[in-house]
């Protein structure tokens, strides 16, 4: 029986060997990831019972995506199978001052086709005590933000706690339209989870004196952030990744947690990136694999940040670690040194 049961969509992945660029490469390694079902893979690593909801076509490649998250412990019992085609993301990994690159192909694809009438939340919710989304599933359609309306309402009526990333993107919708339907979902929201520019480009609410570009955050700025994020919406947690874009390979991360009363800071970490692609999912599956534990508000932050660090050294969308490993990370074990 899952305790925590996320919706959203799964992708095919293609991507060019190593670094190369999609106009020289002859192949495309395959994988499979999207936001929640990248939260989903990361939580049964941490042995968190865990369901993943979402539509796929009845044919061998969502039969594939599925198996990449059967095989390891998520719950995929309540995926609906219909519809045309899976989604596509071409993701070209950037170097130095090459930034990576992504191409969405995702129209008509089988979750942007789904109605309200094919998922029963009330058996899908059996036993579970949290659900969580992202800003990228209601970007899908109004159909299929109203499926998360839907959840949204029937998680609050039992009493689950509901988490949601904000994650805009801008190939989805426009901020404008980003607000309109984010604002009707955010009442349900207990913990909001978002990056150094979801807060702006969703609500328009900008941390002072930051430059992202140039890989300039000044913390301060996004406690102001957090603490309007909270008046606005009375969320009971608020989370922001910090990451220092210094060039695509290399970065500087941390994150911070605000609980309407006090700031928890992360220490931070200079990461040289492997993938940083489901980065912020690793980090919210730390975050609500923390909170689930009754972590301490500090030792959350740090939890969920020693997991995000660790999927920027790890190729793919799924965070391939365990608990063990992140919690020695948290506690300070930076070195990488053999293990043996």
């Amino acid at each position: 029986m899952a305790k925590v049961v996320t919706f959203g969509d799964i992708m095919l992945r293609l991507s060019p060997p190593g670094n190369q660029r999609i106009v020289q490469s002859r192949s495309f390694d395959a994988l499979y990831g999207g936001g929640e079902a990248n939260v989903a893979y990361s939580l049964s690593q941490f042995n968190i019972p865990v369901k993943f909801v979402t539509k796929l076509p009845k044919n061998m490649i969502g039969q594939a995506a599925m198996n990449s998250l059967a095989a390891f412990g998520v719950d995929i019992s309540d995926i609906i199978l219909g519809g045309e085609r899976c989604g596509i993301y071409f993701y070209e990994k950037g170097a130095a001052v090459r930034a990576s690159k992504v191409i969405y192909d995702r129209k008509n694809t089988a979750i942007s086709k789904v109605k309200a009438a094919e998922f029963d939340w009330d058996k899908i919710f059996t036993g579970a005590e949290w659900f969580h989304f992202t800003g990228i599933t209601p970007a899908l359609g109004d159909n299929v933000a109203q499926v998360c309306m839907e959840a949204c309402q029937c998680a609050k009526k039992l009493n689950m706690t509901v988490s949601c990333d904000l994650n805009f993107r801008k190939n989805l919708w426009t901020s404008q339209k980003a607000n309109q339907v984010m604002t009707t979902l955010m009442p349900y929201v207990d913990i909001a989870i978002g990056n150094e520019e979801d807060a702006e480009k969703v609500f328009g609410i900008k941390a002072s004196s930051t430059d992202i570009t140039k890989g300039m955050l000044n913390t301060d700025g996004y406690k102001d952030v957090a603490k309007e994020l909270v008046k606005r919406f009375g969320f009971n947690k608020v989370a922001i990744t910090l990451r220092e874009s210094l060039s695509a390979s290399e970065n500087g991360w941390s994150g911070m947690l605000y609980d309407g009363k006090d700031f928890f800071n992360a220490r931070r970490y200079q990461i040289q990136i492997v993938d940083r692609v489901g980065s912020g999912d690793s980090f919210s599956a730390g975050l609500i694999y923390s909170l689930l534990n009754g972590y301490d508000g500090q030792t959350a932050i740090e939890f969920a940040v020693a997991a995000s660090a660790l999927k920027h050294t790890i190729e793919g969308d799924y965070n391939i670690i365990s608990e063990e490993e992140v919690m020695s990370v948290a506690d300070g074990d930076v070195s990488g040194r053999v293990q043996r």
